[in-house]
């Protein structure tokens, strides 16, 4: 996909992450020329192009509270991943779901999701809970408790790919 200029500054101001606002999609185009309608017309055209393959939030759970952090990984039948993707990227508690290949014979999951919480316990009650909800009571699956934080960022647009065309 080729690249205005002005497309380009969208990128760029985007890998800041959106202000905290009640518009921030208005604020965002307001520091690159564009209102808040060509803003969301642009993102939504870099998401259905792939430039942009995944649109979402960093929250810096720590800070607010939150530090029994798990990540369910499941191994689920390829046929049966939508569905359950579906189901538990729909549970209001659940922060991310996504699936990834295997990497057998070490690792068979293929399905993640995560779930953020003060109390383990809780954790552990609001897993059990997305698995039967999915549908994966029965499926082999591990849960990750976060043991240390890792640094998080936003996606960065350079390199070839992205160089801005007139």
């Amino acid at each position: 996909m080729e690249l205005s200029t002005t497309d380009r500054r969208l990128l760029d101001a985007l890998a800041h992450g959106l202000p905290l606002t009640a518009r921030p999609y208005a604020a965002l185009g307001a520091g690159v020329g564009l209102d808040e309608a060509s803003v969301i017309a642009r993102l939504r055209t870099f998401i259905e192009s792939g430039l942009i393959r995944r649109f979402g939030l960093i929250v810096r759970h720590h800070e607010l509270g939150y530090c029994a952090n798990a990540m369910t990984v499941f191994d689920v039948p390829d046929d049966e991943v939508e569905r359950a993707a579906c189901l538990l990227a729909a549970l209001p508690f659940v922060n991310l779901c996504y699936r990834r290949p295997r990497r057998p014979p070490r690792w068979p999951y293929n399905l993640y999701c995560m779930i953020h919480g003060r109390d383990r316990g809780a954790v552990e009650a609001l897993i059990e809970q997305a698995a039967t909800r999915a549908g994966l009571a029965a499926v082999p699956r591990a849960s990750l408790f976060s043991r240390r934080r890792f640094k998080q960022t936003a996606a960065r647009y350079d390199g070839p790919a992205a160089e801005a065309h007139p």
